[in-house]
């Protein structure tokens, strides 16, 4: 796990720059940096390391191919580079190799067979700048699956003022981007909307305008003069899917998880290994545990396990958790959260994002990370299983609501959700997500509208004047950025509803919210993620499932449940889940966290500011406190609040 920069064609101080750009990824890797500038410096390629395979100096980044065409700055781990590093030496590609790391093996295999080729043929998490040094082109590659994130842009914050459309840069950290001399991109309000309906910014997007996201699966090549970037998809989620459901599993429930599980040992056996100690995040839940139970199989001795716990006793999992590493025998660690370590993590979220972010699950995801480095550097985790194989009770009750709202008719439904909406309007949260419901015209479009809650219009509208009224957010309006996967996704693509409910998730939901939040709050110490059950064979052959080995009867997730009931008792997991959550709206409203939050809200603040409806925000404040409601959007105000603080005192 590291950090990767670099830009082209930029016009300050190139040395001063990358260095700088680096050291802000520092906690990225601790263990080296290395920096690579073409002989003109046009293209300048920076790297920090975490060393997790071959420690030496012979696996150090920047790197250069054998040949010396290519060169290559890398984050992340190729779990099957073993198999890469045989078959390059049985075709006679490579005579030996310098040393034992991955980064040597992917640059190999490149070289051999092509940088297209060679992704298809990885099967691992990865952010990837590569420069051919002979055709002069910079590629930029992201996984399949969105588990590392890279960014990219024009240093210029009107790309389009005259022609001249400045520096191409790019950065595994928005801070590291925003470091650079000459960095005057402004706040794109225009996604300012997404935000508020999702708690963080979907890719292709980013807070500031002119930078992007990469998305997961694809590549970005941009030739010399390095102006005009071209985008291509080498792995796509949707066709996975749409291949899979059409090429169904033909075995039995039994034989389908025996599949699974032997897919899966296959899988954490490779991320199992590091030259570096390995642990895993272990809650009270069927993915974690299936993770654990299986690695703990697979390994000669006691597995790491860590757990954190809350003194609230509705919201602690760390006891079932206790019980099922006693159970499997693994080494366990818990600590318990307080309102004070909570409170001592909330000023630094913002730093770590790089942008505003407001899962707050995001708390005890650092909180857990923290303890986990203390022990170890690798630890493995059991996202992925709810998207994958239907646990979320989301899809339960959308498909519930949906096949009672559809029988009437659209002619009666839509005007009455219209009609419902105006009356509910600012009077009745609880009403106007009824009256969105009741208006979807598909499954797909009332997920969409179960994401978006009544009284968004939060944000300044400086063409309408000064102030905006507290008015509700439209489900369907084409916002000025573009669309996001939610909005463009075409309705019945997978025969079965809740596939399609997945699918959308996987889309956008786990690799924007769920992977970025472990990979920013677990990198915030060091401490590299890894995520099994995103195996590309894992992902591949859970799309062939039909849905009735996914859940039957009210049981979720139910071919993981018969995986992990050969290692657990089945009493000791059929619990109801509490979810991987915190007091957050208990504490927000006691001193310290409550002073923290009301001077974010300063209408004075927010008027200077400029961006926030000032009337708007105080009212959302206003409802949360004195009625208890607008409990997600009051956190999405106050982490942007904090991050555009964060960014005032370091301008």
């Amino acid at each position: 796990m590291c950090g990767i920069a670099g830009f082209c064609n930029f016009r300050g101080d190139w040395q001063k720059n990358i260095e700088r750009m680096c050291d802000k990824m520092y906690h990225r890797g601790p263990d080296a940096s290395g920096v690579w500038a073409s002989e003109d410096h046009r293209v300048v390629l920076g790297h920090r390391r975490l060393s997790i395979v071959d420690l030496s100096p012979a696996g150090a980044q920047p790197m250069v191919s054998h040949d010396g065409r290519y060169v290559i700055a890398y984050n992340g781990e190729i779990y099957n580079h073993t198999a890469i590093r045989k078959k390059l030496l049985a075709e006679s590609r490579v005579s030996s190799f310098r040393g034992t790391s991955d980064t040597e093996t992917l640059l190999e295999a490149i070289a051999a067979y092509g940088f297209t080729d060679a992704l298809k043929m990885a099967k691992g998490m990865f952010a990837i700048a590569l420069y051919d040094r002979r055709e002069h082109t910079l590629f930029l590659a992201r996984d399949r699956i969105g588990e590392k994130p890279l960014y990219y842009g024009i240093l210029k914050d009107d790309i389009n003022n005259d022609g001249d459309e400045g520096s191409f840069v790019f950065a595994s950290d928005l801070n590291s981007i925003a470091s650079l001399d000459g960095f005057t991109n402004s706040v794109n309000t225009d996604i300012m909307g997404d935000y508020m309906r999702y708690g963080y910014i979907p890719a292709p997007y980013s807070i500031y305008r002119g930078i992007w996201k990469l998305e997961p699966g694809k590549i970005l090549k941009v030739k010399s003069p390095f102006d005009k970037p071209e985008i291509e998809t080498y792995w796509s989620m949707i066709e996975t899917a749409v291949f899979g459901q059409k090429n169904l599993f033909r075995g039995n429930e039994t034989e389908a998880a025996q599949e699974l599980e032997r897919l899966l040992r296959e899988s954490i056996a490779g991320q199992m290994a590091a030259d570096v100690p390995v642990g895993a995040f272990l809650s009270a839940g069927i993915d974690s545990s299936t993770v654990v139970s299986l690695m703990q199989a697979l390994s000669g001795q006691k597995v790491r396990t860590f757990t954190v716990g809350m003194w609230e006793e509705k919201f602690n999992e760390a006891p079932v958790a206790k019980e099922i590493a006693a159970c499997l025998g693994t080494e366990h660690t818990e600590v318990y959260i307080t309102e004070e370590d909570a409170r001592n993590v909330i000023p630094s979220l913002a730093g770590m994002f790089g942008e505003p972010f407001a899962d707050s699950s995001q708390i005890p995801t650092y909180l857990v990370s923290k303890i986990t480095r203390e022990h170890v550097t690798v630890s493995l985790s059991g996202d992925g299983g709810d998207e994958l194989f239907c646990g979320y009770n989301t899809y339960y009750s959308i498909d519930y609501i949906w096949e009672r709202i559809r029988r009437i008719p659209a002619a009666l439904r839509l005007p009455g959700s219209a009609l419902l909406g105006a009356v509910a309007h600012g009077r009745d949260a609880a009403l106007a997500t009824r009256a969105r419901l009741l208006g979807a015209r598909s499954i797909e479009d009332m997920y969409l509208r179960s994401e978006i809650g009544e009284g968004l219009n939060l944000i300044r509208n400086t063409e309408q004047g000064a102030e905006v009224g507290f008015g509700p957010w439209d489900a369907v309006q084409t916002r000025p950025a573009g669309l996001t996967w939610m909005d463009t996704y075409p309705a019945g693509l997978l025969e079965e509803p809740q596939h399609n409910l997945m699918l959308m998730d996987l889309l956008m939901y786990h690799p924007d919210d769920i992977l970025n939040k472990v990979d920013r709050t677990a990198m915030a110490v060091s401490l590299e993620t890894r995520v099994p059950m995103l195996d590309k064979d894992v992902v591949e052959f859970a799309w062939t499932l039909p849905l009735s080995y996914r859940q039957k009867g009210g049981v979720s997730k139910k071919i993981l449940r018969d995986i992990l009931y050969r290692y657990v008792p089945r009493e000791l997991m059929e619990r109801p889940k509490k979810g991987f959550s915190i007091p957050l709206h208990q504490w927000l409203r006691q001193p310290g966290l409550r002073e923290w939050a009301e001077g974010l809200l300063d209408p004075a603040l927010i008027e200077r500011q400029g961006i926030l409806n000032r009337a708007a925000v105080g009212k959302l404040w206003n409802d949360y406190i004195m009625k208890n409601v607008w409990k997600p959007q009051i956190w999405y105000v106050l982490m942007f609040q904090e991050w555009l603080r964060n960014k005032e005192i370091k301008s």
